[in-house]
């Protein structure tokens, strides 16, 4: 038997419920790039506000490429759960918020009428950082983007164009990914497909505000999906496995009326940044670290990284002495605290979280996660070990010896590997002329470090 409307009734009573009635709430956020991350952050926090007697913001969920999530969840009425796991067991939640799963390329006419629809008032994204088409030195590819087709922004802008014709009013886009300011990258894409009146409306009465978003969502496997039936008494495709800790901060700029997802714990904020940048150098950080050292080690998953007693001594420098140094906090922003909090959550064994998965597209986080840090910390005098060693493993993993590399830039990562020994490949991605030397240029001490760090294997 497959979870739907339908069979929701029959489900153990341990199990919690939406708290509101799903058929009458219209759809008002549509959410692009909807996979497990946003049914385990954002949808949960909206589906806590309809339950606090929001009305109005069921999700309008699309896939930019894959029919995974469609053939998931549209059997099942777009209803799936969310497994939270620590050390004291796993806790079932039915989460109603997602109404409609769309593919765009299958469906662009229905995507389309979802972006104009008058009662959409919000757009949200979860589209990781290679769907912002950015250069490695920061900014907007823009001749990838006008080369490209489906692209968010060709969506945006052209929603933007349909709402105006349309009379339909202007919405909030909300970048949910790992980027430092990604408000102002998301709204940079999308203006630079629109000119005259669009343009104009867009900049004057639209908004893009700045987010923060944590909470580790591991990807689900076939034992998870199996374990969760059986709990359930009925099938979920759609479920997914996470942690209990949430976080989500937003800059408190709309361009209308939100949700109040400050019920479930969201914080609106005047400045996300500092929040962003600790958890873009001390999480995602760290996170990268762990990845790229511990498949250097021979681990599979976080949990067996940070109990690694090489690895973590690494890990837990480069967050505590090396990210949180870099840092301007926030007034009653506890650095040390946060290191404390993250460490445990690593530790955390329940949660099957695959270092492959965290090593992916390295070319586009490295810049935010490590080498801002490094030029920030080289003028301030500190000390940069634990950051130059994880930038080797990075480079080391670059040489696909542990597998297949999944990243934007791969082919051409590859093929500098060929070309180069260890110093050449050192300058050739962060020399003078390197292709990360926008972010970062390593001094001499920086690239003898780096190269020993690289060669010692």
């Amino acid at each position: 038997m497959r979870l739907s409307e339908a069979t929701r009734a029959s489900l153990p009573g341990d199990v919690a419920q939406p708290g509101y009635a799903r058929r009458e709430q219209a759809r008002g956020i549509v959410h692009l790039g909807i996979g497990a991350f946003h049914r385990a952050h954002q949808a949960v926090y909206t589906d806590d506000a309809m339950a606090a007697g929001d009305r109005d913001w069921a999700i309008t969920g699309v896939s930019l490429r894959s029919r995974q999530v469609h053939e998931q969840l549209a059997p099942q009425d777009g209803l799936y759960t969310v497994a939270t796991r620590d050390a004291d067991g796993e806790r079932l939640r039915l989460i109603g918020a997602v109404r409609e799963v769309l593919v765009a390329p299958d469906a662009p006419d229905a995507v389309a009428a979802a972006l104009v629809a008058p009662a959409t008032r919000i757009v949200t994204l979860t589209v990781t950082e290679k769907g912002y088409h950015r250069l490695p030195g920061g900014g907007i590819d823009t001749a990838s983007v006008a080369a490209a087709s489906g692209t968010i922004y060709h969506y945006l802008s052209q929603a933007v164009r349909d709402r105006l014709a349309a009379g339909a009013g202007p919405m909030t886009l909300v970048s949910c990914d790992n980027m430092t300011d990604n408000g102002h990258v998301l709204r940079n894409g999308v203006v630079a497909l629109l000119d005259g009146a669009a343009r104009d409306w867009f900049e004057r009465d639209w908004a893009c505000p700045s987010t923060m978003v944590d909470r580790i969502v591991p990807a689900t496997t076939a034992a998870d999906l199996d374990g969760i039936a059986a709990r359930l008494g009925q099938r979920d495709e759609g479920a997914v496995v996470t942690e209990p800790f949430r976080q989500w901060v937003i800059e408190d700029r709309f361009a209308t009326d939100r949700p109040r997802w400050d019920v479930g714990g969201a914080q609106f904020v005047a400045d996300v940044r500092p929040y962003e940048t600790a958890k873009l150098r001390m999480l995602n950080g760290a996170h990268s670290a762990l990845a790229y050292l511990g498949l250097g080690a021979g681990h599979d998953y976080v949990h067996q990284a940070i109990a690694d007693p090489v690895v973590r001594p690494i890990v837990e420098r480069l967050m505590r002495d090396e990210a949180a140094a870099s840092l301007d906090a926030a007034p009653g922003q506890d650095l040390r605290g946060y290191a404390d909090a993250l460490l445990a959550r690593f530790a955390n064994p329940s949660l099957a979280h695959r270092l492959a998965q965290i090593a992916s597209d390295g070319s586009q986080k490295v810049g935010p996660r490590w080498l801002e840090a490094l030029t920030i910390n080289r003028a301030r005098g500190v000390d940069r070990t634990a950051t130059l060693t994880a930038l080797a493993g990075w480079l080391r993993h670059l040489r696909g010896q542990a597998g297949p590399i999944s990243d934007p830039m791969a082919d051409e990562l590859a093929a500098l590997w060929r070309a180069n020994d260890a110093r050449g490949m050192v300058d050739a991605l962060f020399g003078a002329e390197g292709k990360f030397a926008a972010r970062w240029q390593a001094d001499e001490a920086e690239r003898a470090m780096l190269v020993e760090l690289v060669e010692r294997t």
